[in-house]
C-alpha cells in the first residue's frame, strides 16, 4: 500500500529500530503517531518526524486500550500498525523474576494481540490496511538463556501467520520482520550486553530494519529476514532440527 498520506501507529518509537522506522516512514510521507515508554525521547522523535507523540507503557493494564483510543482521535483512523515495542531479559529461566516474565509476555506478545484486535475492525471495514510485526530470528530457532523472549517472538510469528489466513481477501496485509541482533539500546536494557561468538555475527544497523519495514508495507511482503541469510538457519531448524542443534551448539 502507499505510505504517502497513510496514518501509521508505531510502537517502541523512542529509540533503536522504532526511531529509525519513524524517520523512514516520515520520509515516505506517512502521518505518524508514535508511542513508547520514554516520553522525553519520544517527543524528540515526534519533533523530527512531525508526528503525534502518545507515551504509553504497554506492560501496564489498560495501556493498550488507552493508547488505541488516543491514537484514533488524532486522525480518525489507523491505516498501518507497526508493532515494534519489545523488551528482553538474559539468563537462565530458573533465575528470571516473575515480574520480568510477565513484562516480556505483556509487551512482546499480548500488546500486539490487543492492538490487532482493536484496530482490525476499522481496517476490515475500509478494506485497506497493513499490520507489521517486528519479531526476531530467536522466535524461529530458540536462543540459550533467552527462553521467554524467544517464546514470545515465536508466538508473534504464529500470530502473523494465522492472521494471514484469517484476513485473506479483506484487503488487510500482514508482514513479519525477523531481524538478527540489532545495534540498539535493547541489549543494555535487558541487563546483559551482546556477545559475539568467534567474532560473528555482527550487529545490524537499525536503519536496515527500518528499510525492511517500509518495504514490507509498500511491496506487500509477508516475511523479511534481516539480513536475508538468516532465513537459512531458520529453514534448517524447521526441516532438520537435530542437525540445526548440532551446528548451533558450537556458537551458543
Amino acid at each position: 500500500m502507499q505510505l504517502a498520506g497513510a496514518v501509521a501507529l508505531l510502537t517502541g518509537a523512542s529509540s533503536g529500530i522504532g526511531e529509525s522506522t519513524a524517520l523512514a516512514l516520515a520520509a515516505a510521507g506517512t502521518r505518524l503517531i508514535v508511542t513508547g515508554r520514554d516520553a522525553e525521547r519520544l517527543r524528540g522523535v515526534a519533533a523530527r518526524t512531525d508526528a503525534t507523540a502518545v507515551p504509553a507503557d504497554l506492560a501496564r493494564p489498560g495501556a493498550v486500550e488507552a493508547l488505541t483510543g488516543s491514537a484514533l482521535q488524532v486522525h480518525g483512523r489507523i491505516d498501518v500498525l507497526i508493532c515494534n515495542a519489545g523488551v528482553g531479559w538474559a539468563g537462565p529461566v530458573s533465575e528470571m523474576p516473575a515480574a520480568k516474565a510477565a513484562e516480556l509476555t505483556a509487551v512482546n506478545l499480548l500488546a500486539p494481540v490487543q492492538l490487532a484486535r482493536l484496530l482490525l475492525p476499522g481496517m476490515i471495514a475500509r478494506r485497506a490496511g497493513h499490520l507489521v510485526f517486528v519479531s526476531s530470528v530467536a522466535g524461529t530457532t530458540g536462543v540459550r538463556n533467552e527462553a521467554v523472549y524467544a517464546a514470545t517472538k515465536a508466538g508473534l510469528n504464529n500470530l502473523a501467520e494465522s492472521l494471514r489466513y484469517e484476513l485473506a481477501g479483506t484487503g488487510v496485509g500482514i508482514s513479519l520482520i525477523l531481524p538478527g541482533a540489532v545495534d540498539t539500546p535493547f541489549f543494555s536494557r535487558r541487563g546483559k550486553p551482546y556477545e559475539q561468538r568467534r567474532g560473528w555475527p555482527a550487529l545490524i544497523a537499525s536503519d536496515r530494519v527500518a528499510r525492511a519495514i517500509v518495504s514490507a508495507v509498500t511491496e506487500h511482503r509477508a516475511e523479511i529476514y534481516v539480513p536475508g541469510w538468516l532465513r537459512f538457519p531458520a529453514r534448517l531448524h524447521g526441516a532438520a532440527p537435530s542437525a540445526f542443534r548440532q551446528v548451533a551448539g558450537r556458537f551458543t
